[in-house]
């Protein structure tokens, strides 16, 4: 069957041998590996650590220090969950994208899903697990049962993990202030009306306290 050509004279056939033979002209093939190129060789100066196979690591969680080894893919929701038995982060959508992980990483609200457990050794975590230093629910865990901030309650730990970060930061938040504070937490059951006031009852409690 004769190959059709274009316009141009070319046919498809000849454009796609010709750009084949292109990319392979472009790589510069080293030691069974391609060089990087000036870009990425910048990334891989001598500030940046190179972790390859498993390493042994300290985590501290929750106020006690753990040893564990990991490889470097390794995300911390999965060392937290399947390595130190710490199951209150949950793995909703391993994307970042709806806060069930929420964990406290030196007091600020991050996504387990999303960090790499190596990346965080020198820092202080706090789970659901160690709200509270002892056996009694911290104000906004006991807020969330009293106003029944909650349906299946699968996403409700990263939603206290968060409002917890928020009254830390802002003891007395507006309506406003708590559906933004948070806005990175999704309640697939949309119990958002009881969980708002829950937040509002917790802040109230704690300003009570001081």
């Amino acid at each position: 069957m004769p190959v059709k050509k274009g316009s141009s004279g070319i046919s498809r056939r000849d454009f796609l041998k010709g750009m084949g033979t292109t990319i392979l002209s472009t790589a510069v093939v080293t030691g069974g590996g391609l060089v990087p190129d000036s870009a990425t060789a910048a990334l891989l100066d001598d500030t940046v650590e190179t972790i390859s196979g498993r390493v042994k690591i300290s985590l501290r969680v929750n106020h006690k220090v753990y040893s564990v080894a990991v490889e470097p893919r390794t995300t911390l929701l999965e060392v937290l969950r399947e390595r130190l038995g710490l199951t209150g982060a949950k793995p909703a959508c391993n994307r970042g994208e709806c806060g069930a992980c929420t964990v406290l990483v030196d007091n600020q609200p991050m996504l387990a899903c999303s960090l790499l457990a190596v990346d965080v050794r020198d820092a202080d975590i706090i789970t659901v697990e160690g709200l509270s230093t002892d056996d009694t629910l911290t104000a906004v865990q006991k807020a969330f049962v009293e106003k029944d901030g909650l349906m299946c309650g699968f996403c409700t730990p990263g939603f206290v993990v968060a409002a917890t970060a928020l009254l830390q930061k802002n003891p007395n938040p507006s309506l406003s202030e708590i559906k933004q504070g948070l806005s990175g937490n999704l309640c697939r059951c949309a119990a958002y009306p009881k969980i708002f006031e829950a937040v509002q009852q917790a802040a109230r409690t704690m300003q009570r306290g001081k």
